[in-house]
């Protein structure tokens, strides 16, 4: 279970986490797999750095030591290369910045806001919905967002790479209805693409599985992971790939993600956009629309946007449901329909995700 007291931190800064990252060689005739790696060991952790890149050191008084050790800031150099000098309400910086609005307590927020505990049904194995499997693969991610849904989930205890993946693969073995396995984490794309070899030939031995999801923020904030290793990988699946990214603003966008991109499309992966509705961030239908026609522009389709899961920490980003639908009325009256991302909430016990609708 989840506990109720301290925070569970994501271990992105463990010694295994950092081994997982280090893992993968470079692929031949190329130095990729060596960039990414050394792109994530020289990520940004220290928030009056971050502001000082930034010329914002004026900021330092807003920033939260006490949520920044809960929480540790991590953001890749070439995600801050995209915020803007000088602007304290950049919508890049926002999403990573620990503030101290993330120490008042808020009624209504709390550690498990999706219900994780209650679908938790082997290590590292959630099922919420019927026919779909959801690995919690590893806590280790590239970038900390403020917002994140999991950022007290027990990382050390529940993830299905503790024993070779084999509880995880037994339980998904097991169970007749499960026919999509979905990749998560933390982000699965911070394990070495060894690892995740190892796992997608384990679940290639349970002949029923027919789509594979992986849920991702790397390509967008670390693109250079897209390397010829994980190509190959990818490549060699033997079920369709649904491969699902997490930008939030047009601005998270630029060459190199883009390149990224177009590489996972060249292996037949299906891109998907999933957003979350965050105050200060994209609370406009000029700003998701933005982000739906720069998405497009990068072949990725609209997914989901999603109201903010209520956790602790979190609640400064919140919009309101009346407010949320208004946007999203307002979006729709401007893009055409596959442009145009669900939005929905996800509360604990249903059997999808929930539409807003007015």
């Amino acid at each position: 279970m989840i506990p109720t007291g301290a925070m569970q931190l994501i271990p992105n800064d463990t010694p295994t986490a950092l081994a997982d990252a280090a893992a993968v060689p470079p692929a031949p005739g190329s130095m990729a797999g060596s960039d990414w790696k050394r792109l994530w060991r020289d990520a940004v952790r220290d928030p009056r750095e971050l502001l000082a890149l930034l010329d914002l050191g004026d900021l330092g008084n807003r920033i939260s030591d006490t949520a920044a050790a809960q929480f540790p800031l991590r953001v890749p150099r070439g995600f801050v290369a995209r915020m803007r000098r000088g602007d304290p309400h950049d919508p890049l910086l926002r999403q990573v910045l620990p503030l101290d609005d993330e120490e008042r307590p808020v009624p209504g927020f709390g550690l498990d806001a999706v219900g994780d505990a209650a679908a938790r049904t082997a290590t590292g194995v959630l099922q919420k919905y019927r026919g779909r499997a959801l690995l919690v693969t590893t806590g280790a991610c590239a970038v900390h967002c403020r917002y994140c849904f999991r950022r007290h989930f027990p990382y050390d205890e529940q993830t299905a790479i503790r024993d070779g993946w084999r509880e995880a693969l037994d339980a998904i073995a097991r169970d007749d209805s499960i026919d999509e396995v979905i990749l998560s984490g933390g982000d699965p794309l911070s394990l070495s693409t060894a690892k995740l070899a190892e796992l997608t030939h384990g679940l290639a031995a349970i002949p029923r599985l027919r789509r594979l999801r992986i849920h991702s923020r790397l390509p967008v904030v670390l693109p250079e992971r897209v390397d010829g290793d994980l190509l190959a990988w990818i490549s060699g699946l033997r079920w369709p790939l649904a491969f699902v990214i997490h930008a939030n603003h047009a601005n998270e966008f630029d060459a190199g993600v883009d390149a990224a991109l177009a590489r996972l499309r060249g292996v037949g992966a299906t891109l998907l956009n999933q957003a979350v509705l965050l105050r200060g961030v994209n609370d406009s239908a000029d700003a998701l629309a933005g982000l739906s026609e720069r998405a497009y522009a990068a072949g990725v389709l609209p997914y989901y946007l999603h109201q903010l899961d209520r956790v602790a920490g979190t609640a400064h980003f919140e919009v309101s449901d009346a407010e949320a639908i208004t946007v999203h009325a307002a979006l729709a009256a401007r893009l055409p329909g596959y442009l145009l991302p669900r939005l929905v909430r996800e509360l604990p016990g249903d059997t999808g995700k929930r539409p807003l609708t007015a």
